[in-house]
């Protein structure tokens, strides 16, 4: 590059970013220190307490700085409903909903054999351990309608069938290919509403 090895390197670092190209890291770090300064000092804070501090909650594995999130210690949660999505993102989106009051498990991706993601990347077997032992009783698939997601559901969904568990999906509404966590809450709200079994 053109530029001193620190400026270099903040666009470099930038661009870990989703979606962040060269020309957007440039943009930004040009930012940063023309007009945002003090900005960027927080934004730098944040970043390090961030990744010190963030862990994934022992019950469900969204982030949380403790070992249990505060939705799994919740004691006005239905403990018998576990609802299954795709990232941290998609918890947010079904919350916002605020027509679920379950409990969540958060796999933090998707199935995907070509790109070599397994069960055991996205914490399948621990989810199967979790419902053993938790006493659920329905447990709701609200994963991305993509090839992908569908697979996953599936693959989920035959696991946990053989223990006796209801498995729902939510219902469709979802646009297909969507990602879970750009669907509008009213659309999700009614997806989720309207789950069937799978």
């Amino acid at each position: 590059m053109i530029f001193t090895p620190l400026i270099d390197h903040l666009i470099e670092s930038l661009r870990v970013l989703p979606g962040v190209g060269a020309k957007s890291a440039q943009r930004m770090a040009f930012h940063l220190l023309e007009r945002s300064r003090q900005g960027g000092t927080e934004l730098a804070k944040a970043l390090e307490q961030a990744m010190t501090e963030v862990r994934r909650c022992k019950d469900c594995w969204t982030f949380c700085e403790s070992d249990v999130c505060k939705i799994c210690h919740n004691p006005n949660r239905e403990k018998q409903l576990l609802c299954v999505v795709e990232s941290p993102a998609d918890l947010l989106a079904v919350e916002q909903t605020a027509h679920y009051k379950g409990l969540y498990f958060v796999l933090m991706g998707r199935l995907s054999p070509i790109s070599g993601v397994s069960p055991e990347d996205i914490g399948i077997p621990k989810l199967i351990q979790h419902v053993r032992g938790a006493g659920i009783k329905e447990l709701i698939l609200a994963l991305s309608p993509t090839v992908e997601g569908e697979a996953t559901s599936h693959y989920i969904a035959e696991r946990v069938r053989e223990m006796g568990i209801l498995v729902t999906k939510i219902a469709q509404g979802v646009p297909l290919g969507e990602e879970l966590e750009f669907v509008d809450s009213g659309t999700l709200a009614h997806a989720l509403n309207g789950r069937r079994p799978v």
